[in-house]
């Protein structure tokens, strides 16, 4: 293996949407694998304070709203000042309405909200990201788009939220593409449905359907999608870059899903 491990000693890494669900997960495996760890939240302190606390390396919490592209700087600068230069950016943060059965009722605002959260703001994390190494920091680093089974084929309901999804795996692509060959690696992974407390028993039937449906019979365990995390993270995957790494339990595979 040539000594190539795991490990993310002396790497810094900002994870946005940690202060509950699936961040908080992702920020732990981060740490646990050695990287310092920017924790940010939008609304719950007490959860990003909690999650820091039990963290085993340095790290920092930040308040910001991905809705306001000014605060999406300010939370990267905020994160390098206390950290110094960010090797990892992970962009788990996102937002889904709930409220919408279709897409003729989707309102201009909140279509235009989805966008910004979910793709205006890991677009100027990337940007900001990228332009690191002019202020000194040395090359390369990786960058973790969280996606979505629904990027590639969406639910009823969920036009702005899958649109979205799709508009972050091509920045995904691209982003690989453009900063390539400058050793900055991106990519994303599209999880499926995710075991979350309360899930089986806040929507039985979803449930019982995705397990029926998925080739391994459960849900997706939130650590799997943080053990891929660290992994693309890590020089164990050094030459992997523009790929978008569905963990689904296989469902996507299984004609008619």
């Amino acid at each position: 293996m040539g000594g190539i491990t795991l490990s993310l000693d002396g790497c810094n890494a900002l994870v946005t949407g940690a202060g509950s669900g699936l961040g908080t997960f992702l920020a732990e495996a981060l740490d646990a694998a050695g990287a310092s760890v920017a924790v940010h939240y939008h609304g719950n302190k007490s959860g990003a304070d909690e999650l820091s606390s039990r963290l085993l390396h340095p790290s920092v919490v930040i308040q910001a709203n991905l809705d306001d592209l000014e605060d999406v700087t300010l939370l990267f600068n905020k994160a390098a000042e206390a950290l110094g230069p960010i090797d990892i950016l992970v962009n788990c943060a996102a937002t889904q309405s709930q409220d919408v059965s279709d897409l003729p009722n989707i309102s201009a605002g909140l279509w235009s909200s989805t966008m910004t959260t979910n793709v205006d703001a890991p677009m100027r994390l990337t940007q900001l990201f990228s332009a690191q190494e002019a202020l000194g920091k040395k090359g390369g680093g990786s960058i973790i788009n969280i996606s979505s089974i629904e990027g590639c084929r969406p639910a009823p309901g969920h036009s702005h939220y899958a649109t979205s999804k799709a508009a972050l795996e091509m920045l995904t692509k691209a982003s690989a593409l453009e900063f390539g060959p400058r050793g900055i690696r991106v990519n994303a992974i599209a999880p499926g449905l995710i075991n979350r407390a309360g899930i089986e028993e806040g929507w039985p039937e979803g449930v019982a359907a995705w397990k029926a449906a998925a080739p391994l019979g459960r849900l997706v365990d939130p650590k799997d999608i943080a053990n891929t995390c660290v992994f693309l993270a890590s020089p164990m995957s050094a030459s992997i870059s523009g790929t978008v790494l569905t963990v689904d339990c296989g469902l996507s595979i299984k004609p008619g899903w």
